[in-house]
């Protein structure tokens, strides 16, 4: 795999206020090339939607990233209708699905990275929700005897 990078913006949002870089799979590259190739006069975001905000104003960014936040998930909805997917969809849900996906899978200290939380505390409340091969472990020892 090709080493591409895409930087994040340094955005208040929430928890996340750090800027960083992370490893985009050739799959995930598509999607911020096809918007540089449709960008005109970019301020340097990869989706559109930020361009238009006053990037001094704290409430217009978040109006924007609300905004974009609800388009992105009536496109997800649309998608999910095209292929049957019954399930309600979000970007919110999609970040939960990762973190069930990844329970197992990544290191606590890892997903720390990811989610670029400042407190493995934080990771740990968050993943505890998706992470139960060591209770189904624990539970099938005393079962399976």
């Amino acid at each position: 795999m090709e080493r591409n990078k895409l930087w994040s913006a340094d955005l208040p949002n929430g928890e996340n206020k750090k800027t960083g870089s992370l490893l985009l799979p050739d799959k995930a590259l598509a999607i911020p090339k096809f918007y540089k190739e449709t960008e005109s006069e970019s301020v340097g975001y990869v989706f559109p939607e930020l361009e238009k905000a006053d990037q001094n104003n704290l409430k217009d960014i978040h109006a924007k990233i609300r905004t974009a936040t609800k388009k992105f998930n009536n496109n997800l909805k649309k998608i999910a209708a095209e292929v049957g997917i019954t399930k309600k969809v979000s970007m919110h849900i999609a970040g939960h699905s990762f973190g069930n996906i990844a329970g197992d899978k990544i290191t606590p200290h890892m997903l720390q990275k990811l989610y670029r939380h400042s407190h493995i505390n934080t990771t740990i409340g968050y993943q505890q929700n998706f992470i139960h091969k060591d209770a189904d472990d624990a539970l099938g020892s005393v079962l399976d005897f």
